[in-house]
């Protein structure tokens, strides 16, 4: 668990920002490959890429604060730096970089479903590198357990950055995440047969809410919760399940687009 690689002066240099950095590049890299494949032109794609990660660290940031409205108090300065290190809710930073892709799409002309088929292995891939920069910060960590692959975070930066227990082994649950979001990035890729325009992103909706519902029971850190049933994410998995499923029953029954051909 390393939450800073190297300190300049004063100034800590991330580990989690490193890889966060890292994630964003090789989506980036893979979205500019396959781009020409769906009509989409590599300097279309970086522009893309631009808006989304900006937008998804906007979209993150403010679901956490919606779900957890008593933790931080924006006018106090130790408060906003907490918010500014912690990396966010990541299904906020999906709807915020959903949001700003549509309006991006629209001003370009560019077809949203052609997109989002090139770009979904990119996000799986990009998932995958950035919860290992979760793991080196100890954010989104797991129930305490006693496995044999359990992990003891013992680093007192991360326990002031961002709660997390110290001592006490716990379910890895930013490598769970991170090995089933590869596993996904893989699977993507290995079946992509695009019959119809949309699919390949409809599979990747479906799979990472499957992915992260089933996780959510393993996390023990605080994230909101609804109705007192279940956390927000999960909440959300089971509204992004639905979602996924109803586009591939409706984009299947959709007329072949040039895209899917």
């Amino acid at each position: 668990m390393y939450p800073e690689l190297f300190h300049v002066g004063s100034f800590a240099f991330p580990t989690y920002g490193f890889l966060m950095a890292c994630g964003f590049l090789s989506a980036l890299f893979l979205l500019r490959k396959r781009a020409s494949r769906f009509g989409i032109s590599p300097d279309d794609a970086t522009d893309l890429g631009v808006w989304v990660l900006l937008a998804g660290l906007v979209g993150a940031k403010l679901l956490l604060l919606i779900v957890e409205w008593n933790r931080f108090h924006l006018l106090e300065g130790r408060s906003l730096l907490e918010l500014l290190r912690s990396g966010g809710v990541f299904y906020g930073g999906l709807i915020g970089a959903i949001i700003a892709a549509v309006v991006f799409l629209r001003v370009r002309h560019l077809s949203f479903w052609a997109v989002a088929d090139a770009a979904a292995p990119s996000i799986a891939l990009g998932q995958a590198i950035g919860r290992l920069g979760c793991f080196a910060a100890g954010c989104c960590w797991g129930k305490e357990c006693h496995l044999p692959w359990a992990v003891t975070f013992a680093n007192a930066v991360a326990e002031q950055n961002v709660g997390v227990p110290i001592g006490v082994p716990l379910h890895p649950t930013q490598l769970y995440e991170a090995v089933g979001a590869l596993l996904l990035f893989g699977l993507l890729l290995l079946f992509e047969r695009r019959r119809f325009s949309g699919e390949t992103f409809a599979r990747y909706v479906v799979g990472y809410a499957l992915l992260r519902g089933t996780i959510e029971f393993f996390r023990d850190d605080p994230r909101g919760e609804v109705f007192g049933l279940m956390s927000t994410s999960q909440f959300i998995a089971i509204v992004g399940l639905l979602l996924g499923v109803a586009i591939l029953v409706w984009r299947r029954k959709m007329p072949a687009s040039p895209e899917a051909a």
